[in-house]
């Protein structure tokens, strides 16, 4: 028998032996890795392939409705009626927070480019205390700009300019014509981008171009029951919202898995144009923060600052909050009180005829009794409408005297980089008493603690 012909196994290797241990080997690795995977999904479960329902919160918002044209007639009016007191011949806006107050016209139906479309209101010659409207369009888009929403309780004139034509030379003349008037003032939309206010200036070198004075702004900055009622409801449901996600959070989940948990729950309660900060522990300590995505801890406040439209009404809402198993340090839980007092100070010190500094002066101050206004960065709130930040403005310095209608933030807060940062703001409006309402009361308004926002 030819010996080399047969391969002769090595006593020192049993080869069932290492066959076996190769088996239990793949097995022990294979095992491992699903046990990882497992704890994994337990610990960091993967929300966004298991979106929770948050349809509930459609119903709280369904009753209300866009503001209707008889108010947006009556707006008309009385900027027509502060013109021809002012002795302005008109008052010009592009698409924007203004344009959509006075015309309904916003940058969401007409977005804004180097061709001007402007919105001229002013005081109608034929019918003494009413308004004229008349839209300025490219020609090209004329047909367009005829299916723009606005309202108007009388013909609407469109003007059309052609692309070898200057714009504001076609607008004025259309203007002067309308009016037969002999000002030559006319008011602009203080956010009215420079290169119109240019164009309008050197088009009619004699007339004077001006920002729309506090008399014509104090026209939006005075709330109808009707926009209040709306941000009441904007506001209570984006607590409501901020709730429902608190309560599909766990330690250990990322602020990115919130913000996803969070535009969901805003986008079904009617919510439109929502914007969040999602912030974790530390990061907090960062006002405008944008985070790391880090994950939950239990020491960790969440500190979130949310908001959107409602019909075209801004809710801006902050809730710094612990989880029920959460084990919030002693120091922190004081930095919260801290600031729940100083927002119930500022409540307490907003009234009718008090001047906007002083609001804030009052929040600060009490701040400052327990030892944190160094940790109070930003200014106590701004006013809140069409636009989430629009005047007037609760901060040092400002004389703005609040009025019945004025809706403002109350946002104080306190940030120590590197360790913590607390902020609770509700919305409210002065009532017809002067006294303030906070726009979240329908649904509890301010947090209670910091495991009840």
């Amino acid at each position: 028998m030819d010996l080399k012909s047969k391969a002769v196994p090595d006593p020192r290797v049993p080869v069932a032996l290492s066959r076996r241990h190769k088996i239990s080997f793949f097995l022990c690795v294979v095992g491992a890795l699903l046990i990882w995977l497992a704890l994994d999904v337990y610990l960091h479960p993967d929300i966004s392939h298991n979106v929770p329902d948050f349809s509930h919160l459609a119903r709280h918002c369904a009753h209300t409705s866009p503001i209707d044209t008889l108010e947006f007639h009556a707006r008309q009016k009385a900027l027509a009626q502060r013109l021809q007191e002012l002795n302005a011949s008109a008052y010009i806006s592009e698409p924007g927070a203004n344009a959509h107050f006075f015309g309904n016209v916003s940058k969401s139906n007409w977005g804004l480019s180097e061709r001007p479309l402007l919105l001229i209101v002013s005081p109608d010659t034929a019918n003494l205390g009413e308004a004229r409207i008349t839209v300025l369009t490219p020609a090209f888009e004329a047909s367009r700009a005829k299916l723009l929403p606005i309202p108007s309780a009388s013909k609407i004139d469109y003007v059309e300019w052609a692309e070898d034509r200057n714009p504001y030379d076609v607008a004025l003349r259309a203007l002067a014509q309308e009016q037969g008037q002999d000002s030559q003032r006319i008011f602009v939309d203080g956010d009215i981008r420079h290169f119109i206010v240019d164009g309008l200036q050197d088009a009619a070198p004699s007339f004077t171009i001006v920002s729309a004075p506090t008399e014509v702004r104090s026209l939006r900055e005075r709330k109808s029951q009707t926009e209040i009622e709306l941000m009441k409801c904007a506001n209570e449901v984006t607590v409501l919202a901020i709730r429902a996600v608190r309560e599909r959070m766990f330690i250990g989940i990322r602020e990115s898995q919130v913000r996803a948990l969070l535009d969901t729950a805003l986008s079904a309660a009617g919510i439109t144009d929502s914007w969040m900060l999602v912030l974790f522990g530390e990061n907090a300590a960062l006002p405008h923060g944008r985070g790391s995505d880090r994950i939950l801890a239990k020491s960790d406040f969440t500190l979130i600052d949310a908001g959107g439209l409602l019909h075209g009404y801004s809710s801006d809402v902050t809730r710094t909050f612990a989880l029920d198993s959460s084990e919030i340090p002693s120091l922190n839980q004081e930095i919260w009180d801290a600031v729940k007092q100083a927002q119930n100070v500022a409540a307490a010190t907003a009234r009718a005829g008090v001047v906007t500094n002083k609001v804030d002066e009052a929040a600060r101050g009490h701040l400052k009794t327990l030892g944190y206004a160094q940790y109070f960065t930003h200014r106590l709130g701004h006013g809140i409408g069409t636009e989430t930040h629009e005047q007037p403005y609760l901060r040092g310095g400002s004389q703005d005297v609040i009025q019945t209608g004025h809706a403002f933030s109350n946002e104080p807060g306190v940030y120590i980089e590197g360790q913590v940062g607390v902020r609770l703001e509700d919305c409210f409006y002065i009532s017809e008493n002067g006294a303030p309402v906070f726009l979240t009361a329908g649904v509890g308004g301010q947090a209670r603690d910091p495991w009840h926002p």
